[in-house]
């Protein structure tokens, strides 16, 4: 957009037609040569391969393949693995066809998820091509982590009050927009992993805990319809009145904390 703003006034962008044909082969021999550079790269330094695969709502499930090594990160390819996520051999049979492809020398591990289909295929991996090693993918095992610690009683505990509350917040416009003028924000903090996300709403909501006491015991909520309902007077308890709650919510953060650094 830079380039073309450069330009004066009468300036004729390419047709359709240079698009499709000289333009798109320079583009793509431009790219070719950078995949060039990358492959020797390989050669000099050694790689790693990894997988990114995630699941649709329709149940499809797709795998990114990509090559890093010191001089940067290299899309290599897209699979659909639906038939295959959950089948160890399967999956070995597909690992394998990738390093093939990469060059077995060239590669130093292969990262991937850490369920019990890829740890299988993970350790045949490393049984057919003795010079590689198959490694966990490390956000994907503290993910894991962070799982187990939300399933203790405790954290189980308060972590169902705390999504009452955020629930009840979010459920209702005019709560929503009287909690946001009380605390100047969200109080939901979106991360790229569930637990994440879960920690950083749960440290968003102890940092709004003064607010949240203020806006409970306000005239604004005392007279509107919401104070009335169970729902609103069980969550208003929670926020004011339960001795377990913020004790927990604190307990978690720092039992949860040094995990989600990590990540």
């Amino acid at each position: 957009m830079k380039d073309v703003c450069g330009f004066r006034r009468g300036f004729k962008p390419p047709t359709m037609y240079e698009l499709q044909t000289w333009i798109l082969k320079e583009e793509k021999n431009a790219i070719l040569f950078i995949v060039h550079e990358a492959k020797l790269s390989w050669i000099e330094t050694g790689c790693s391969i990894m997988s990114d695969g995630w699941t649709y709502t329709n149940g499809r499930t797709l795998i990114n393949f990509l090559v890093n090594n010191p001089k940067g990160t290299y899309f290599l390819k897209s699979i659909d693995a639906s038939d295959q996520v959950k089948d160890a051999k399967l999956l070995f049979k597909l690992l394998d066809e990738v390093v093939e492809e990469v060059g077995e020398k060239n590669i130093i591990q292969v990262i991937t998820d850490n369920v019990s289909a890829y740890k299988t295929a993970g350790r045949m991996l490393m049984e057919k091509k003795k010079n590689l090693y198959w490694t966990p993918c490390a956000a994907h095992c503290i993910e894991l982590m962070l799982e187990d610690i939300f399933k203790l009683p405790f954290h189980t505990s308060v972590f169902t009050k705390a999504k009452k509350i955020i629930n009840f917040i979010y459920g209702y416009a005019w709560v929503l927009a009287m909690v946001r003028k009380f605390t100047g924000g969200d109080l939901v903090k979106p991360a790229v992993t569930r637990f994440v996300t879960a920690f950083l709403t749960f440290q968003s909501l102890f940092g709004a805990r003064d607010e949240l006491e203020s806006f409970f015991t306000s005239r604004k909520w005392k007279t509107s319809s919401y104070a009335s309902r169970s729902l609103g007077k069980n969550v208003r308890n929670i926020v004011l009145k339960s001795k377990s709650f913020w004790p927990g919510v604190v307990y978690m953060l720092n039992a949860t904390k040094p995990l989600v650094i990590v990540l």
